[in-house]
């Protein structure tokens, strides 16, 4: 029987169609598939930027404990002293004696370069933090508590500091310098929403210390990661003698002040909440609802980064903190007409979509106003006017719940919102004065 053959062909070119233009002129359409790449998105050509990821890492590993401090602070000395007042006010004198220190920290930095300086001060800052654990769990006498707190103060701005290694890398781009910025604010917020539970958790199923042990261990291995990538580091620059430092800059102390209201929300929020969730008999919950609020910041904040805003900065930051302003409402009325904590969780994480955009907006302005060679003292600055606000905020906080009650201390965030929004509705300085100049010329 004969076998069956087979022949062998040829391998068959793609399907092309063949449109005829001219009478000697084919032009050929394949149609072959092809697979499209979407380009990257804004953050993963960020991180793609040589030497960011390393950086990055160790900065977030820095960043994370100072979510983590002051509620480990609040949880231990309030369940071992028994007093909120006692808990915010240590607190609150720690975050007076870092507004005091950090811009010259932050001027060091920028003179001798990261590495030289952060390394001492985060060591400095380390030893306040456990002088603060062994004088809780001995019982040593209250002023011990604030003298301990306040050493803390020599801890460096990371978040500045990364900042200022971005606009070193992507000087001259101000999209990419937007998109780092959101991105350096979402870490912020992450770094606040992590921080808090894992603090929560640590001081009430470990033992009450727990939490302040491991952010100093995190702190200082985070910030040794960070100042080893010197390939990043912005170099070390002098100040021209004729420069005008950032706190004499034009614009730079309204925007300050207006840092100051706005740290007065963040303060007392904290405070309330961990004495409204005590109240409730879920202090262990109160890490949690912190975090609801952050990750409603950070979530805003990437979506913030991925768009392209229309306008200067100093335009959209009235409507930034006007959003925010009565968004704070929501949580007041929360406490104050439910006292559902689930409610209350709800309500702040709608809150915080407000504070990502309004943060990168008010560190844009900064950066756009500080003179060059001095952006980590400028940005220090700014954070320091929100660790003031935050010291008072808390202060304000905590005296308030003892007096009257955590769901009535939720208006003292709400009152400051709106002073930070009546702030950034005052005419300009310049403004006015060319007001007055042109009146008078008229005249």
């Amino acid at each position: 029987m004969p076998q069956p053959t087979f022949e062998r062909r040829p391998p068959q070119p793609p399907p092309v169609a063949f449109l005829a233009v001219t009478a000697d002129t084919l032009v050929a359409a394949d149609f072959r598939p092809r697979t499209r790449r979407r380009p990257p998105g804004p953050y993963r050509r960020l991180l793609a930027t040589p030497g960011a990821r390393a950086f990055t890492i160790g900065n977030l590993m820095a960043r994370l404990p100072m979510g983590m401090f002051s509620v480990s602070a609040v949880v231990m000395i309030a369940g071992t002293r028994g007093s909120y007042a006692l808990a915010g006010a240590v607190t609150a004198t720690g975050l007076a004696a870092t507004a005091l220190v950090a811009p010259w920290t932050a001027r060091l930095v920028d003179r001798h370069g990261q590495a030289r300086v952060a390394v001492p001060a985060t060591l400095i800052a380390a030893l306040g933090s456990l002088a603060l654990l062994l004088c809780v769990r001995h019982g040593a006498p209250a002023w011990t508590l604030f003298a301990s707190y306040a050493a803390t103060a020599t801890t460096p701005n990371t978040g500045g500091m990364a900042r200022a290694r971005w606009n070193h890398l992507l000087k001259g781009d101000a999209d990419a310098l937007h998109t780092a910025n959101s991105f350096e604010q979402a870490a912020d917020e992450l770094c606040f929403m992590l921080g808090p539970v894992l603090a929560a958790f640590l001081c009430t199923a470990v033992f009450p210390q727990a939490g302040t042990l491991v952010g100093v261990v995190l702190l200082v291995s985070g910030m040794l990661l960070f100042t080893a990538q010197r390939s990043t580091e912005p170099p070390a620059t002098r100040p021209r003698p004729t420069a005008k430092a950032p706190l004499r800059a034009p614009g730079i102390p309204p925007l300050l002040v207006v840092c100051l209201a706005m740290g007065g929300v963040f303060g007392a929020m904290e405070v309330v909440t961990i004495a409204f969730a005590d109240a409730q008999g879920h202090r262990a919950a109160a890490g949690v609802v912190l975090a609801l609020q952050a990750a409603g910041s950070c979530a805003a904040g990437l979506l913030y980064g991925a768009m392209k805003p229309a306008g200067p900065a100093e335009h959209r930051l009235p409507w930034c903190v006007a959003a925010m302003t009565a968004l704070l409402t929501l949580p007041l009325l929360a406490a104050s007409l439910t006292g559902s904590l689930p409610l209350l969780a709800l309500t702040l994480l709608i809150a915080g979509m407000a504070t990502a955009p309004t943060m990168v907006t008010t560190m844009t302005l900064v950066q756009q106003r500080t003179p060059e060679g001095r952006l980590n003292e400028g940005m220090t600055l700014a954070v320091t006017g929100l660790l003031g606000g935050i010291a008072c905020g808390s202060a304000a906080g905590g005296w308030t719940v003892e007096h009257t009650s955590a769901a009535a201390a939720y208006g003292i965030p709400v009152t400051a919102a709106a002073l930070a929004l009546m702030l950034t509705l005052l005419p300009p300085r310049r403004a006015t004065a060319r007001v007055t100049r042109d009146a008078a010329a008229f005249r």
